[in-house]
């Protein structure tokens, strides 16, 4: 099974309607909350990253998370289990990264358990007062797709750390990433109706696929308004990289009011993501996208 359907049954057994969107919002409280985990060997491995570098990463997934919701990012906790050979230095240079990526984001609390690896679930909360937040499902006919930073950056790192390279640009936005919180603030404190947004950490097209779906909506895509470092270009799949390659945080939304935001196309009647001349269902999308489950051959 995919990562998807486990996360079907959840919503069809707990009937909750906060499931489904990158944070739940807590209206009553004021409130979005938000929980991801990451998993050594997974999500990271401890040869190709420091132990500053691994904090830094797991804080900023969860502040992107917030920052998909539309909310200011205000606090985390984290719990972290650890294997026998961790040292005490390894704890604090991870801390040191979690809060040089907070800033003013404050670490209030969690906890510390033994492991065979090294798991982090990381819990970040964000105030929701004077913000307009989104869900994937307001998508409207007639709104534009737009979009914030570069795509596929973080894929391309990874690929190269995998072939022994590291320490450029590419490596850089694997290992350290940057939640979009100016992009963030700039629609939620702006927009008059409801919008869609969505962070892009199991990439670009999972985006757009997930907020077509859950709208009920088409969106048209220009490949060639897509934002990306020309030097993808290199590889010979490099359309996939953009399209597909994960974990670089950037934001997609969909709004009536792009002012100077980057533009790559328009929410219209129909059912998917349109790319050229294909449309690309659901089913088409999950099938190219990473699966935490899938069996090793």
């Amino acid at each position: 099974m995919k990562e998807k359907d486990f996360i079907n049954i959840i919503k069809n057994t707990l009937k909750s309607e906060y499931i489904g969107d990158d944070c739940a919002y807590l209206k009553d409280l004021g409130i979005v909350i938000t929980q991801d985990s990451l998993v050594e060997d997974v999500h990271f491995k401890r040869e190709f990253a420091t132990p500053y570098q691994i904090g830094y990463k797991s804080a900023m997934v969860n502040i992107s998370d917030v920052c998909a919701s539309g909310a200011e990012p205000k606090y985390l906790t984290v719990a972290l289990s650890l294997p026998k050979d961790i040292s005490s230095d390894f704890v604090e240079e991870f801390y040191r990264g979690m809060k040089d990526a907070c800033k003013d984001i404050e670490i209030v609390g969690g906890d510390i358990t033994g492991s065979d690896k090294i798991y982090i679930s990381v819990t970040a909360i964000g105030t929701t007062q004077g913000r307009k937040i989104s869900s994937r499902k307001n998508a409207k006919v007639g709104q534009k797709v737009i979009v914030s930073g570069n795509h596929g950056s973080s894929a391309a790192g990874l690929k190269m750390l995998l072939n022994g390279k590291r320490d450029d640009k590419f490596t850089i936005s694997h290992l350290m990433p940057e939640a979009q919180k100016k992009f963030s603030e700039k629609i939620a404190t702006t927009q008059k109706e409801n919008y869609a947004m969505m962070d892009t950490s199991d990439g670009l097209m999972d985006a757009l696929s997930q907020i077509a779906n859950e709208s009920g909506v088409l969106l048209d895509i220009d490949f060639d308004k897509i934002p990306y470092d020309k030097t993808l270009e290199q590889f010979e799949n490099y359309k996939d990289v953009i399209l597909y390659g994960g974990e670089d945080y950037q934001l997609v939304a969909t709004t009536s009011q792009p002012d100077d935001l980057t533009v790559i196309g328009e929410v219209k009647p129909g059912l998917g993501v349109k790319i050229g001349s294909e449309i690309y269902t659901k089913e088409d999308v999950e099938r190219k996208l990473f699966n935490h489950f899938e069996e090793k051959q």
